[in-house]
């Protein structure tokens, strides 16, 4: 399961549970992003805006670490500048390496962070094999389902899904450390919050029931991260296009989603092998991310006194 050029590197901090994720990219790559949820953090994401000037992108980082994690990006940076892969200026090839973060200080040691070492390290570890899920990378201290704490949250993690056609390949990597549950197609949890017995709640019905008088968690210490990268050859407007509709697939798979409280963002990349439309390739990639996210707490572990879904008995 590959798509040509691209490789995809994690590293972790165990003890700490913390780690990030790098989407490398082949020359000549098109990228896009779409920010809904309301607590972002992020890098350089405003270069892929269709109307600005860089038309490649290099890479993407995933992070854990809250903002101090976008350290990491300038690993990955190095790495690349020490490949000789950049926007040529003239006098220098300056990476493009737009990235973003979710908040895992909750359940690990708060002062371990993605650095600029993690970053490097990862790239150094990149591979054309794209199928590594769970507690892995940026999924590493990934947690879904706060609303009541982490002392009733559920663990997260990094889930990927592929699609291949005929000529047309796409590949969906989510890092899900989402406020909401992850939810099969039928509105049932398959991971979230949970109630003082152990079992499943429903985090929508919670916030109903609630009508405003229980507080939320800290807003910014939720979010899901996403990336579908093919090989279609599309414009930049296209490449966000699918960014946009790559938001459906989460929004089929986490319940409820764009939060306030969380920063969620799709990259979408495009290699620009074969021909297809951005229709297709978003409809293709909303599908994979909403199974990327269920991939991501089915093959989640438990860890730091957080039970993975797998661990949970259900009634």
């Amino acid at each position: 399961m590959r798509i040509e050029g691209v490789r995809v590197g994690h590293a972790e901090d165990v003890k700490g549970i913390t780690g990030c994720t790098v989407v490398l990219l082949p020359p000549g790559t098109r990228g896009g992003v779409e920010v809904r949820g309301g607590a972002p953090g992020t890098r350089e994401t405003d270069l892929l805006d269709p109307v600005n000037l860089v038309e490649e992108v290099h890479a993407f980082v995933l992070a854990g670490g809250s903002a101090f994690g976008l350290a990491a990006s300038t690993g990955v940076m190095r790495f690349l500048e020490e490949s000789g892969v950049g926007f040529d200026t003239g006098l220098a090839r300056i990476p493009i390496v737009p990235a973003g973060v979710i908040y895992d200080l909750g359940i690990g040691d708060p002062s371990a962070r993605p650095d600029e070492e993690m970053g490097y390290r990862a790239c150094r570890q990149a591979s054309e094999e794209l199928a590594r899920q769970g507690n892995v990378g940026a999924g590493m201290g990934a947690t879904v389902g706060k609303i009541l704490g982490y002392q009733f949250c559920t663990k997260g993690g990094l889930g990927t899904a592929f699609f291949e056609g005929k000529d047309l390949k796409v590949f969906a990597l989510a890092v899900v450390n989402a406020f909401g549950d992850v939810v099969d197609e039928d509105g049932s949890s398959r991971a979230g919050g949970r109630d003082a017995g152990g079992g499943f709640l429903s985090t929508e019905r919670v916030m109903r029931e609630a009508a405003g008088e229980k507080p939320f968690p800290v807003p910014g210490t939720n979010t899901t991260l996403a990336v579908v990268v093919s090989n279609a050859r599309l414009s930049k407007t296209d490449v966000n296009w699918v960014a946009q509709r790559g938001h459906h697939g989460l929004a089929r798979a986490i319940s409820p989603s764009h939060t306030k409280l969380d920063g969620d963002l799709v990259f979408a990349a495009a290699t620009g092998e074969v021909e297809a439309s951005a229709d297709l390739v978003g409809a293709v990639g909303a599908s994979l991310l909403a199974e990327a996210v269920r991939n991501a707490v089915r093959h989640a572990e438990s860890v730091a006194g957080v039970p993975a879904a797998r661990d949970i008995i259900r009634g």
